[in-house]
């Protein structure tokens, strides 16, 4: 699989790389305070100390326009796709190590099912943020080289990830539904699939090849 940078067009299609945004205090924390599991990924949706920094007001203000935001981050050792997620308003990244977004986009769904053909691998640059746009469809970033760990930061509206609101399922979307503004397909064999998540993603397993 090609592995495209954030910088490059194409990228445009899932999201834009955020300007003008001093990152440097939230990377700082995130080295300082995120662990980084040897094995598997982690995700914690809200964390207090990245919250209160200076920072935070001007992601509120200039990323989302002003609306309550949560900045968690998620973390770990990945290299395949498994799941895939989208939310009903962008998500901004911030990459606190190099890391691999494996992407797809929403039009790409046929009955709510997507053939891993279509999703793209773009590389984040530590020290970069990108927002992707509520269309695209994301879940745990990869390693960028063979071993090697991932940490970004996760900045999102508050609430998102959390618990899954009580619902009618009246729509075949309703199906997906699997937290507070999140969608969900999965992969066969995985963990969200065997707790009873839509499975949704089709064709060949998706797992990074490094040079």
């Amino acid at each position: 699989m090609e592995i495209i940078s954030v910088y490059d067009s194409r990228f445009l299609d899932y999201g834009q790389v955020q300007e003008g945004f001093d990152l440097s205090g939230i990377i700082r924390c995130l080295e300082e305070s995120a662990p980084v599991p040897a094995d598997g990924t982690m995700y914690v949706p809200s964390v207090p100390e990245l919250e209160a920094l200076p920072e935070a007001r001007a992601l509120q203000n200039r990323g989302f326009g002003g609306l309550d935001i949560q900045i968690g981050y998620c973390s770990g050792h990945n290299d395949r796709l498994t799941c895939l997620e989208y939310h009903r308003t962008s998500e901004i990244d911030i990459a606190a190590t190099d890391m691999i977004l494996l992407l797809a986009r929403q039009t790409e769904l046929e009955a709510h099912r997507l053939d891993t053909g279509h999703v793209r691998a773009f590389l984040v640059p530590k020290g970069t943020a990108v927002e992707l746009f509520a269309t695209t469809l994301h879940y745990a970033p990869c390693g960028a080289a063979a071993g090697q760990g991932f940490c970004m930061g996760c900045v999102l509206p508050v609430g998102t990830n959390g618990k899954k609101p009580q619902a009618d399922c009246r729509t075949a979307e309703d199906r997906l539904l699997w937290g507070c503004n999140k969608w969900v397909i999965a992969s066969e064999k995985t963990q969200e699939a065997a707790a009873g998540a839509f499975v949704g993603i089709t064709g060949t397993p998706v797992v990074l090849e490094y040079n």
